[in-house]
């Protein structure tokens, strides 16, 4: 009996101690909202309001802050120093149920799927991942406003965290408020290396209430590109494999002075390949006024992206939200002189109230105005109709 009770006693030991070395989490977002849109066009409506082919939009929209996941992520104790890391994350869309999909294809995994290794050194990550730009978004209109900023900037300059496919990450341990990163996408493209691959690096520095930052990403033409999603309108390139399609350099700073948090950043973002128009859609529409939305095919060969915001704590759990995002588009010239500069400038107001740490409610609204380029639409919920839009969001977040 006594020699029964040791070895229950034991065996209870070696399971204490194998489960204290690993751990998995379950871990998860819903985030949905009630959104209503103006001037969503309907049909080829150009942005200065030559046509009526226009209508408000009502949507229940998920992910406008956060896009909702369901996450699972592990650490195991290897000893001296050394762990193993793994973390899986698939997005959904909890309006509809539905699994969130790149280019018409389901993804399990969609928003990361990793396994590496940490340490004293840093951590290596091999899988689906984004880039440190992913990262540095804490210091933008990411961390408040989300999606609602996409459209006009952050989408294209990969603030919101792009995925990179077939991708090796190295991370720097925190060296004084420094943390650094390097990221390599395998573009997989057989008998040329640099077909389909992308890189990256960047480093963050924290020191009190002081955060700034400076990145640098590059993705390269493949037959599987290791950039999922070059941009966010994913135009035509004219290229081969290997040739450089995207460059993007981002700089920012934000700093906390008592109850505000206010921030500001500036990306450059320059598509070499990118093609003037296609010469399928009319120049101009049937008044003759210039038709900027149909040419809303050609591609931006740069676009200089700023920001300025804040979020004023008036209270623990309420915050005030704003921020203005300027985009300044160069397209590339087509020989008819439509093609000049754009200008795409968002205005935003909000406020976010936390009746927990887990939960919050939020409320906002923006305006959005282009000028000589296509109207991408706020929030992603329907191109603008005319040079100028409005939406209004109220939503709630749940993390678990």
């Amino acid at each position: 009996m006594k020699k029964s009770l040791i070895a229950l006693a034991v065996l209870g030991a070696i399971a204490g101690a194998a489960q204290a070395q690993s751990s998995v989490t379950i871990y998860g977002i819903v985030d949905t909202g009630i959104t209503y849109t103006n001037k969503v066009s309907t049909a080829n409506a150009g942005p200065n309001g030559t046509t009526s082919a226009n209508g408000s939009k009502f949507a229940v929209n998920s992910g406008i802050i956060q896009g909702s996941r369901l996450g699972f992520k592990g650490v195991e104790d290897l000893g001296g120093g050394l762990k193993a890391l793994f973390q899986l994350e698939a997005g959904f869309s909890n309006d509809t149920g539905a699994l969130q999909s790149d280019k018409g294809s389901s993804t399990l995994f969609r928003r990361k799927s990793v396994v590496g290794l940490g340490g004293d050194f840093g951590s290596v990550l091999l899988g689906r991942q984004t880039d440190i730009l992913d990262d540095v978004s804490q210091w933008t209109s990411v961390q408040d406003f989300g999606g609602v900023t996409g459209s006009v900037g952050h989408n294209l300059d990969r603030l919101e965290g792009t995925r990179t496919n077939n991708s090796i990450r190295y991370n720097t341990p925190n060296l004084s408020g420094f943390t650094g990163s390097l990221i390599y996408g395998f573009g997989e493209t057989a008998g040329q290396t640099s077909g389909g691959q992308s890189f990256g690096l960047g480093g963050q520095y924290a020191n009190g209430p002081l955060g700034v930052y400076a990145a640098y990403y590059q993705s390269k033409l493949g037959n599987t590109p290791s950039d999922v999603s070059l941009t966010n309108n994913a135009p035509a390139f004219a290229g081969k494999a290997g040739d450089t399609a995207l460059k993007t350099f981002s700089l920012g700073a934000s700093y906390q002075a008592g109850p505000a948090r206010l921030y500001g950043n500036w990306s450059r973002v320059k598509q070499p390949l990118a093609t003037a128009w296609n010469g399928t859609t009319a120049l101009t529409t049937a008044s003759g006024a210039p038709n900027f939305y149909s040419v809303g095919s050609i591609n931006n060969s740069k676009a200089d992206i700023f920001e300025l915001g804040v979020n004023y704590s008036v209270t623990a759990p309420l915050h005030l939200l704003g921020s203005v995002q300027y985009n300044k588009l160069t397209f590339v010239p087509d020989g008819t002189g439509l093609n000049s500069n754009g200008k795409l400038i968002q205005y935003n107001l909000g406020t976010d109230y936390f009746l927990s740490k887990r939960t919050d409610l939020y409320a906002f609204a923006s305006y959005l105005q282009a000028k000589n380029a296509a109207n991408p639409g706020v929030e992603g919920d329907g191109t603008g109709g005319t040079a100028n839009q409005t939406a209004v969001t109220v939503g709630i977040r749940h993390k678990f």
